[in-house]
């Protein structure tokens, strides 16, 4: 139990900024089945903040508010993954150049669509869920998994594609060996409680796993592989995606 501790408080140290005790010895490859976990303790922390903005606020500021509250809880460590994997891969470059540009430190204008687009998605995603009555309910456990679903994704890439960069990077001890079945528990977990969603929650399964299975597609025919700024790229779009999914109405 204290094992899974240390690398559960290890998992949320290196995706949040949520305070997790001090640093122990750094085990990267045994934090990574944590990171849904981690997804869970955000969404808690997100559904719990959104319940008191609903009561305090209009629809749209509680929306606003929802969105910020995930960006300083994430230290948007996955936004800025996610423009600089945009700026390489719409510049439309060979393999080495787009590796080359993810690597710039600065930020460009498909980087900065692909942000503005991003936090759009997320807000419409916030303000359009239903929250009134019975509903309360589905909102909250929704808020839940969305944030441990996206964060799942990055054991995905982990799991079924190489390190795209031979001389190493910021996310190269997560790669090494495979991922074993076992250390899919987390995913299992968010599947389970999907399921009390209905509907709902099965539209958030075949999104998660349909998001994920394209990007992974996508990220070999382009790369061969995958970076620290693809996995966090993987993250946010999925995040998006399953906020305006769950808004669909019938």
């Amino acid at each position: 139990m204290k094992t899974h501790l240390t690398h559960l408080g290890a998992a949320l140290r290196f995706i949040t900024i949520l305070p997790a005790g001090a640093a122990d010895a750094y085990h990267p490859r045994a934090m990574i089945p944590f990171f849904p976990a981690v997804g869970l303790i955000l969404g808690l922390i997100l559904a719990a903040a959104d319940a008191l903005f609903f009561r305090l606020f209009s629809p749209s500021a509680a929306g606003a508010a929802d969105v910020i509250v995930l960006v300083v809880l994430t230290g948007a460590l996955h936004l800025d993954g996610l423009a600089d994997a945009a700026d390489g891969f719409f510049s439309h470059r060979d393999r080495e150049t787009t590796l080359s540009i993810m690597k710039d430190s600065r930020i460009g204008v498909m980087g900065a669509v692909a942000l503005i687009c991003v936090l759009l998605a997320k807000y419409g995603g916030f303000c359009g869920l239903p929250g009134h009555g019975t509903a309360g309910f589905e909102r909250f456990l929704t808020l839940m998994l969305v944030p441990a679903y996206a964060r799942s994704t990055m054991l995905l890439g982990v799991r079924f594609l190489p390190y795209a960069r031979p001389a190493g990077g910021t996310a190269a001890d997560l790669f090494g060996r495979p991922l074993s079945a076992g250390n899919f528990w987390g995913i299992g977990v968010c599947v389970l409680l999907s399921l009390l969603l209905g509907w709902r929650g099965l539209l958030l399964i075949l999104v998660f796993f349909g998001t994920s299975a394209w990007l992974i597609r996508f990220y070999r025919r382009r790369i061969g592989g995958i970076t620290g700024d693809m996995l966090g790229a993987m993250c946010e779009i999925t995040e998006a995606l399953l906020l305006i999914c769950a808004a669909i109405r019938l």
